[in-house]
């Protein structure tokens, strides 16, 4: 089928939508299969062995970032994935680690899950958030990002809006009007030297949506000016057969290297800011969408799908088959001496061929976050 047709045809946004409904159906499967009851939480993540797929390691960040997707969900499908436990006790769980919390994205990650359920833990885990000082303290674009969203998602539970404010006016100073795009480190954080100049598709996706919500939360102009001009970059640089790319130039705005292309990044993280986007600026941004939804479904670069109906699982990502990360060290070097300079054809020195086989939760959470119940493309 051409783009054309699948893009703006009626049958390329029905296939679209039946593309959803699987993505659904095997996001709930799968996150019924990583939880571990005995715990409270999910496992960190499900990999590919020679017998059946097995479960390893344990998360925080994952077990809220399910909850934020079930909190759209209901009562019964929630009590499915959690064998039979419900959201506000799996949410006790998390508030009862609070204090052995160190990390921003935990603790944001939970706040955010937490005021989306209506938990009446919120405000514990709000004291929590305002003691690590997120508007100033040394973390990544993307912990930045998720407590600003924790603070200003819509719910009734306990906020802080001096506290969102001052957040989002700090991603706002962050953003290159240059280029449209976030760095991968905030003002008023380190930056590496070699690679303060990339940024990644995370970098942009949690600030877009962040700042939707910001905009929603409190009238905020430039929020929605900045999230807006990012998401329009973001398409910009989409990939000829919907693919989102990995690392980003930061000072010019230029793809800095392709792979690996993440199956969260084509179902779940664009979809989820671009929708929060759209719904404050009134920009559609569905073909771009559903480019990405194709991708997901027949990848370019293989015969293969990432969506496993036999095993039900959507597998990680598409990456080169190279020695450890070396195409992205060389093209962040490379672009670091020069902003043009790049590795030359690594697709035919390292082509991207290789599948990752392992699933996390949080990629099956953001699926449900970014397709609710009733949401079509």
């Amino acid at each position: 089928m051409s783009e054309t047709a699948t893009v703006g045809s009626a049958s390329g946004q029905t296939q679209a939508d039946q593309t959803v409904e699987r993505l659904r159906r095997i996001a709930l499967d799968a996150l019924a299969r990583m939880f571990r009851p005995d715990r409270g939480l999910h496992a960190f993540r499900l990999r590919r062995t020679s017998g059946d797929p097995a479960l390893e390691g344990e998360s925080i960040r994952y077990t809220a970032t399910v909850l934020i997707g079930l909190a759209s969900e209901s009562a019964q499908t929630a009590g499915c994935v959690l064998s039979g436990l419900s959201p506000d006790i799996v949410g006790d769980r998390l508030v009862d680690r609070l204090d052995s919390m160190r990390d921003l994205g935990e603790v944001a990650l939970t706040l955010w899950a937490i005021r989306a359920l209506g938990h009446d833990g919120a405000g514990r885990v709000l004291s929590r958030l305002r003691a690590l000082d997120p508007a100033r303290a040394d973390v990544p674009t993307v912990e930045l990002a998720w407590s600003l969203t924790a603070l200003a998602f819509e719910g009734h539970a306990p906020t802080d809006a001096g506290l969102a404010r001052a957040v989002a006016d700090r991603l706002v100073a962050s953003f290159n009007h240059r280029s449209n795009l976030f760095p991968h480190r905030p003002v008023g954080s380190h930056a590496s030297g070699l690679r303060g100049h990339v940024s990644c598709f995370a970098d942009l996706v949690y600030p877009i949506q962040a700042l939707s919500h910001f905009h929603r939360f409190s009238g905020d102009k430039a929020a929605l000016e900045t999230a807006t001009a990012c998401a329009k970059r973001m398409g910009e640089l989409q990939g000829p057969a919907g693919q989102w790319w990995w690392h980003y130039d930061v000072r010019t705005g230029r793809v800095v290297e392709r792979y690996p292309v993440y199956a969260v990044h084509q179902d779940a993280m664009a979809p989820m800011a671009l929708f929060a986007c759209a719904a404050v600026s009134g920009e559609d941004f569905r073909p771009a969408i559903r480019r990405s939804l194709q991708w997901l479904t027949a990848p370019a670069e293989m015969a293969e799908s990432l969506i496993d109906e036999r095993a039900a699982v959507i597998w990680r990502k598409v990456a080169r088959r190279e020695p450890g990360r070396l195409v992205r060290a060389a093209q962040a070097g490379l672009s670091r001496m020069h902003p043009r300079l790049r590795l030359p054809a690594p697709d035919l020195l390292f082509p991207p061929i290789r599948i990752d086989y392992e699933s996390r939760p949080y990629h099956m959470g953001w699926i449900l976050h970014a397709w609710p119940p009733g949401r079509t493309i």
